[in-house]
């Protein structure tokens, strides 16, 4: 499967809230760094982050658009509320092995609401 292809599955997976099924899309050593957060490395890590996540925000990725060369693909997204971001995932042998995240992650705190870190 093409990283274009990959990253559509990934997001209709997304949008269903799914963590065991996402976390299908990564390798077992896969690392995702969503930059404003932690880098998660590990299939069964990734899973616990998405499981998390989904049950504290109902989120819903919608495309502006996907990018792919060679082995990585790029997604450019939005959500209802406006907030925009990109993921950058490296594919290797039909899997996500690195994914990098930029989104604005105060903008999301507040508009589900959930807490504010203080530093």
């Amino acid at each position: 499967m093409r990283p274009k292809q990959l990253i559509e599955e990934w997001v209709k997976v997304f949008n269903e809230g799914n963590a065991e099924r996402i976390a299908n899309f990564y390798h077992a050593d896969a690392t995702n760094h969503q930059v404003a957060n932690e880098p998660v490395v590990g299939k069964a890590a990734i899973r616990e982050m998405f499981e998390n996540e989904f049950s504290q925000a109902e989120m819903t990725c919608i495309v502006e658009n996907i990018f792919e060369d060679n082995n990585w693909g790029i997604l450019e997204w939005k959500d209802p509320n406006g907030l925009r971001g990109c993921g950058f995932f490296q594919i290797t042998d039909g899997k996500i092995k690195f994914q990098r995240g930029y989104w604005d992650k105060l903008s999301f705190l507040r508009f589900n609401p959930l807490p504010i870190p203080h530093e």
